[in-house]
């Protein structure tokens, strides 16, 4: 199955559905504007990590959007860029209270320009009336792989050709550049949910 980009994706300023608070999450993320995560999260949500790499490393939780802001996106920008994160699945239905996915981020290291591409998954809890703020999110990162930065253009191709940001395995993996680097990666995105 493929994903469309539809142009629905733009940042609204109220969750009017778990699809808005999530391309808020991703645009803050992605893009280092913290002030989108009030178009994401409650003010008291919380936050859970589960990190299974040590290739990089992150509180393992927060509790509240300004944290979670810290944590998430000053922070983060602080040390990466060229960030662009995709969520593997079609989006979730308007009146979604839980919502899980997988999926991909590539990113580059600011001081050492070192490229990260990692998967995982995304559990995410919403409040059931308008707006439809997410309440709270597990990320888990199964895998984070490390590249030298000369392959930073090639991985970066490879991200930008993708529907940006929900995006299915399948053209993932096929896009993919064949890096033995990003052979984890590729084992991670294999699978029979497309």
């Amino acid at each position: 199955m493929r994903f469309l980009q539809d142009g629905s994706d733009t940042v609204n300023t109220v969750a009017r559905s778990p699809r808005d608070a999530i391309v808020a999450y991703l645009r803050a993320k992605d893009e280092n504007r913290p002030h989108l995560m009030r178009c994401a999260f409650d003010a008291s949500a919380i936050l859970s990590m589960v990190v299974n790499t040590a290739a990089i490393s992150f509180p393992s939780n927060a509790v509240g959007r300004e944290a979670m802001t810290d944590v998430l996106v000053r922070s983060f920008g602080r040390t990466y860029e060229n960030v662009r994160t995709f969520c593997l699945s079609p989006p979730p239905e308007p009146e979604q209270t839980a919502f899980s996915c997988d999926w991909l981020v590539g990113m580059s290291a600011k001081d050492d320009h070192v490229v990260r591409v990692g998967c995982g998954r995304y559990d995410w809890v919403f409040r059931s009336q308008r707006p439809h703020l997410a309440e709270k999110l597990t990320i888990t990162i199964q895998a984070m792989e490390l590249l030298s930065p000369d392959t930073l253009n090639e991985v970066m191709d490879w991200l930008d050709r993708l529907p940006y940001p929900w995006c299915s395995r399948q053209d993932a993996r096929e896009r993919m550049p064949r890096l033995d680097e990003l052979g984890p990666i590729h084992r991670g995105l294999s699978s029979d949910r497309d």
